[in-house]
């Protein structure tokens, strides 16, 4: 991250994921600011950076934090995550992971925000053809969080078209594990 501002939003930073994104963020150097609206993330999970609570669908409590802190990127975490759950409840992955991650999208813009990384996943690809799953594997989901996500990877190739908003997604396969310090589970 090569913007003068040391502050990195970690939107989704009270979460498992996001909780040691913090830590590794603040590990080297940068200050990282948890923006979470703590429906399934731990306030006592943030423990290397403030902590603004709020929705990424709130365009003016998001602005407020972006002045705020000026931030170097911005990290989208703040997805529902449970395939099983997006199977019952498509509703709700498509307002939470599609309708706000694209609020965000356009404050993150408007704000003139350099980078953004995505946490996208591995259900992008659907059941793959071949293993191993490579950058070239066709991206066919078969579950609503999967579509949820690569509907948001699709929208970001197309602010950077359209705005020259730069990002990358990351595509995790199964995160698990503890902290090495027990500082966090």
């Amino acid at each position: 991250m090569s913007s003068l501002s040391k502050s990195v939003l970690v939107c989704g930073g009270a979460g498992y994921i996001g909780s040691h994104v913090a830590k590794a963020l603040a590990i080297e150097g940068y200050i990282p600011v948890t923006y979470d609206n703590l429906c399934t993330g731990h306030q006592w999970a943030v423990r290397w950076g403030p902590l603004v609570e709020g929705d990424i669908a709130d365009e003016e409590r998001l602005g407020e934090t972006l002045r705020t802190f000026q931030p170097a990127a911005v990290i989208l975490l703040a997805g529902f995550a449970y395939v099983g759950e997006s199977m019952r409840h498509p509703e709700r992955y498509f307002d939470n992971n599609v309708r706000k991650s694209l609020v965000l999208l356009d404050v993150v813009r408007r704000h003139g925000i350099p980078g953004l990384i995505f946490s996208s996943t591995c259900a992008t690809y659907g059941m793959p053809e071949r293993l191993p799953v490579t950058e070239q594997t066709p991206q066919r989901p078969i579950n609503p969080y999967g579509e949820t996500k690569l509907f948001i990877e699709r929208a970001l190739h197309w602010y950077r078209e359209a705005h020259g908003m730069r990002s990358v997604a990351l595509r995790y396969f199964n995160a698990a594990g503890a902290d090495p310090d027990a500082e966090i589970g």
